[in-house]
């Protein structure tokens, strides 16, 4: 399936992969197949290989999804397609125009991290929101006779899109009570239950047909009936401009990463992990001090004028307004707990003067 899939669309072809279902689910979108296509009339086991596609068909009743497989008509909407590039930008900016100029100008105006290229962010975020499916997708189908050609192919190789937490009870080996468990967690009397610990000890008691979710962010608890309702949250918090909406305590940077281990009023802790050979940039921070205590590796540590090395258990301290850069010269990765102290810790109060990854040469992102 997907070589023909390929070989249509290098013929200039809008292609999307239909999945050959196996019951009347009401979680998924569905594809009504038009005539067997002209120039694959071929059948491969006894199935032809790819069709017209005829329409897109939102989530049915369960009633209707039965009268639907009955016809033979139907496949599930995979949301996967082919296409070439330059007929997938044509049509964005056929249909939707006012997203290709976000992208357009969110692009123009990013900047290159390392080996990073980050859009910019107030232009990206002001990118109209919308699916493939309605924005694009549909519209090709529906105008057709103006475009590209849409054809489905049949995949028929098992299928969950995985599209919400509960799931992963369908994909996921099940316990005795069928419940799928993951990481530090500890259960008793639960049943058909989703429980996932990824950084600490989760304990759950008494409670059917649930969600739990713990991650260094935040965690979530559901019913599995209510999961996909998640999105009410995510809007409310972002609303509400809490931090966790856009930020994660781990961030990878082109040296590594660091994790926000705590913070609280003029203090905030973190652990870097700087890969063997990588450098900091060189730089200040104007409302902020920072002590750096290694605690695997060896530290190349410039302050002022001064360069010196670090090994596992040795410390510094680098006052504010003080010059400096932090290297790993070794060839196992470099662990640091920094603690930055001040008045001021948001990660833009960094002036660069060098920077291997010409991040000095942009703006001051983090």
């Amino acid at each position: 399936a997907i070589v023909q899939g390929l070989r249509l669309a290098s013929q200039g072809f809008v292609v999307t992969f239909g999945i050959v279902p196996t019951g009347p689910k009401t979680a998924y979108g569905y594809i009504r197949k038009g005539n067997v296509h002209t120039s694959t009339r071929q059948e491969i086991n006894g199935s032809a290989e790819a069709y017209q596609l005829a329409s897109f068909v939102e989530k049915p009743s369960e009633s209707v999804a039965i009268q639907m497989l009955d016809t033979g008509e139907y496949l599930w909407n995979s949301g996967m397609f082919v296409m070439k590039t330059s007929i997938w930008l044509e049509q964005l900016e056929n249909f939707r125009p006012d997203i290709a100029e976000s992208c357009r100008q969110a692009h123009k105006n990013g900047d290159q991290d390392g080996v990073f290229y980050r859009p910019n962010t107030e232009e990206f975020a002001a990118c109209p929101p919308d699916t493939i499916d309605y924005a694009v997708m549909e519209r090709i189908t529906e105008n057709s006779s103006n475009g590209p050609a849409s054809v489905v192919v049949p995949l028929d190789a098992g299928w969950s899109d995985v599209g919400a937490w509960s799931a992963l009870l369908d994909v996921q080996p099940r316990d005795d009570d069928g419940n799928v468990i993951q990481g530090d967690v500890y259960t008793h009397r639960m049943k058909n239950s989703l429980v996932m610990g990824q950084h600490r000890l989760v304990a759950a008691i008494g409670l059917e047909n649930v969600i739990v979710v713990e991650t260094a962010d935040a965690v979530l608890v559901a019913h599995s009936d209510h999961v996909e309702e998640v999105k009410e949250l995510a809007t409310q918090l972002k609303q509400d401009e809490r931090y966790e909406q856009e930020n994660h305590r781990k961030v990878h940077r082109p040296w590594g990463w660091y994790e926000t281990v705590d913070s609280g009023p003029g203090f905030q802790v973190k652990r870097l992990t700087v890969n063997p050979g990588a450098a900091l940039s060189l730089q200040i921070h104007h409302h902020r001090a920072e002590h750096w205590v290694v605690v695997r590796g060896t530290a190349k540590v410039t302050t002022g004028d001064e360069v010196s090395y670090l090994h596992e258990n040795e410390s510094t301290h680098v006052p504010i307004g003080e010059q400096h850069r932090l290297e790993n010269p070794g060839s196992i990765p470099l662990e640091i707990i920094e603690i930055q102290s001040g008045s001021y810790l948001g990660e833009d109060d960094i002036v660069r003067f060098d920077d291997r990854y010409n991040r000095h040469k942009q703006s001051n992102t983090p």
